[in-house]
């Protein structure tokens, strides 16, 4: 049996505290076909955070300059600062077969489903906003405006979670995680990227 096949993008979005990350750390782990696609901000490294291997941090002149060339997918401004994912990050790896992971917000990740409709879309939900909250208390990163923020924006985002193609309820991690493996190991033989011949 021969078969070719078309890289996947995946884009992994939801309100903050979510556990996005937690699942695409885990996802990148097990399956080593998959590409973390590295997204350009404008906004501080924290703490915890690796130049290049989170986000590249660019100054707002240096993301000016890659917006005049062109050079996003998709580009937004969240919770005040700019965010962009790189052409030249996702396009080339699925021309070689390889499969692509965006963990963006879901402004941008509206406008890359709206750029690139066979993506596999995946929204990511918290079990409550109570649990948001706590969550985005314990990780200990932002200040308490930004938390209040984030909260805010997380209601308008979860009303728009019908736009996605699947919806994952991170309420327990293990459970979250198998079904975000199920998505992809189904959309792996889906027929717009998997092409097998049957020879004679």
């Amino acid at each position: 049996m021969k078969e070719t096949r078309k890289g996947m993008l995946l884009v992994i979005s939801g309100p903050s505290g979510a556990g996005k990350g937690t699942l695409v750390s885990r996802l990148l782990d097990q399956d080593p076909s998959f590409r973390f696609s590295v997204s350009v901000t404008t906004r501080r490294k924290r703490d915890n955070e690796i130049e290049d291997v989170h986000y590249h941090f660019i100054s707002e002149a240096e993301y000016d300059k890659l917006l005049g060339e062109d050079a996003f997918i998709e580009h937004a401004t969240v919770h005040g600062h700019r965010y962009g994912t790189l052409k030249s990050e996702v396009y080339a790896r699925m021309e070689q077969g390889q499969n692509v992971l965006l963990d963006i917000d879901p402004q941008g990740a509206r406008a890359v489903m709206e750029k690139e409709p066979s993506c596999v879309s995946v929204f990511i939900l918290p079990p409550s906003y109570h649990e948001l909250k706590v969550r985005l208390h314990t990780r200990n990163t932002e200040r308490e405006e930004e938390i209040s923020r984030r909260l805010q924006n997380a209601r308008g985002e979860i009303e728009q979670m019908g736009r996605y193609r699947y919806l994952v309820v991170n309420d327990n991690l293990e459970l979250a995680f198998d079904q975000l493996m199920a998505i992809v190991r189904a959309e792996k033989q889906n027929s717009v990227r998997y092409f097998p011949v049957v020879e004679e």
